[in-house]
C-alpha cells in the first residue's frame, strides 16, 4: 500500500479557489461511512499513481483524522493547462472485492504484423473484481504470438489468480488483419455511399 497525506478542509467556494495550487488540490473521500473533504498534494498523487498504477491502493494519512485505505475513483483536469482540480477517492474495506478498470497493453510485435497485417487495438480497459491488494496494475497482451488475421477475445486474456473478469468473454481485445482486407471494405463503404448519387443523377437526366 502506498501513503499519500491530507488535510481536512473547509467547504465552500472562496475556500476553495484559495486553496488550488501546485501543492493543494481539493478532494472527497467516500464509501464506507461518511464523507470527508480533505486537500492533497496533486503532484505527490500523480507521482504515485505513476509509479504503481492508476488503481493503485492508497493509505491516506489524514492530519487530524484516521487513516483510510481508498483508491482513487474519479479527477477533474483542469480546462486550460496541465493539472487536476479536484479528486474523488473511494474508501474500500481491504478485505473486501470491488470492482475496476484495468488498462490494457500490447507488449511486443505480432508475426501478423511483419506480414503486412494491421493492428487494431479494441479494448483498451479490462473491468474486473478483486480485493483492492490483488488488483493488477495494468494486463498486457503478447503479441508474440497473434498470427494475420486473428483476432483476441477477453476470454483469451490471463488475469491472474483471484481476479473475477466482468468484461464479456466475447469482447474483441486486438485484431491483426491485412492491409487489403481494409481496403476492401473502404472501397465498399464508398461504393455504398456513390451509389443514392448516381440514382439522383440519373432521375434529373429523365
Amino acid at each position: 500500500m502506498s501513503a499519500l497525506a491530507g488535510k481536512i478542509r473547509e467547504v465552500g467556494k472562496s475556500a476553495t479557489r484559495k486553496l488550488r495550487s501546485d501543492e493543494a488540490m481539493p478532494a472527497v473521500i467516500y464509501g464506507l461511512k461518511d464523507s470527508v473533504n480533505v486537500v492533497v498534494n496533486p503532484k505527490e498523487l500523480q507521482k504515485l499513481l505513476l509509479e504503481k498504477g492508476r488503481n493503485a491502493l492508497i493509505e491516506l494519512d489524514i492530519e487530524g483524522d484516521a487513516n483510510r485505505s481508498v483508491v482513487l475513483k474519479e479527477y477533474q483536469s483542469h480546462p486550460l493547462k496541465a493539472g487536476w482540480l479536484h479528486a474523488d477517492f473511494l474508501e474500500v474495506d481491504v478485505t473486501k472485492k470491488i470492482k475496476v478498470k484495468v488498462p490494457v497493453y500490447l507488449v511486443g510485435v505480432a508475426p501478423g504484423e511483419k506480414q503486412g497485417g494491421i493492428v487494431n487495438h479494441i479494448l483498451r480497459k479490462l473491468e474486473v473484481e478483486s480485493i483492492p491488494q490483488n488488483i493488477p496494475e495494468k494486463i498486457e497482451v503478447p503479441m508474440g504470438e497473434i498470427q494475420l488475421n486473428q483476432v483476441l477475445h477477453v476470454s483469451d486474456l490471463t488475469v491472474g489468480e483471484n481476479i473475477t473478469v466482468i468484461s464479456l468473454p466475447t469482447e474483441m481485445v486486438v485484431t491483426v488483419y491485412a492491409e487489403k482486407v481494409k481496403e476492401q471494405a473502404v472501397s465498399e463503404e464508398e461504393d455504398d455511399a456513390a451509389a443514392p448519387a448516381e440514382d439522383a443523377g440519373k432521375k434529373e437526366d429523365s
